[in-house]
């Protein structure tokens, strides 16, 4: 059998858990934010943020999508693991700005199956992050909208760039 990344993974892990100690009492995030971002392997959000282990509370997926299961996570962040501020981190060189829905049936195509999700592509990141504010502060589940903020990371410079959702009037 090969070597395999996993296999590195794992022998990492050994390491890691050689320096592990005990666990934070709660799974409750120290700083009560939930932080929904993009899944790009270029995001180191803890480094980028200041953040430490427990923290906050970190949500990913391919494009930082609020999705219906994005605010199944948010809510249950909120509602049952007390957080109340939500930032959104989308970034520059998306993945996302270069598909298009075709991907869906290119799998069709290749697989017999289209995908019953959406790609959630787009080719205006900043409108974007609009876009996703407005989903999380009119989402009925979410009981804290009030300090949501949306933001792009920029992958050659490593800085935030806060996107006004002022556009954005349902609150």
């Amino acid at each position: 059998m090969s070597h395999t990344v996993t296999d590195e993974l794992v022998e990492a892990n050994r390491g890691y858990a050689e320096r592990f100690t005990a666990p934070l009492p709660s799974p409750r995030p120290a700083r009560r934010t939930a932080i929904v971002a993009c899944m790009d392997a270029r995001l180191d959000l803890h480094a980028a943020l200041g953040l430490d282990l427990g923290d906050c509370h970190t949500i990913r997926n391919a494009g930082g999508v609020i999705t219906d299961d994005v605010i199944r996570s948010l809510t249950i962040s909120q509602r049952r693991l007390g957080t109340r501020s939500v930032v959104l981190i989308h970034h520059t060189q998306c993945g996302l700005e270069t598909l298009t829905e075709d991907f869906r049936y290119e799998l069709e195509h290749e697989v017999g199956q289209r995908p019953a999700w959406p790609v959630d592509s787009f080719s205006d990141v900043d409108q974007d992050v609009r876009q996703s504010l407005a989903r999380v502060r009119t989402s009925p589940f979410l009981l804290h909208t009030e300090d949501v903020r949306g933001f792009v990371f920029d992958v050659t410079t490593g800085l935030l760039r806060e996107i006004d959702g002022a556009e954005d009037t349902a609150r």
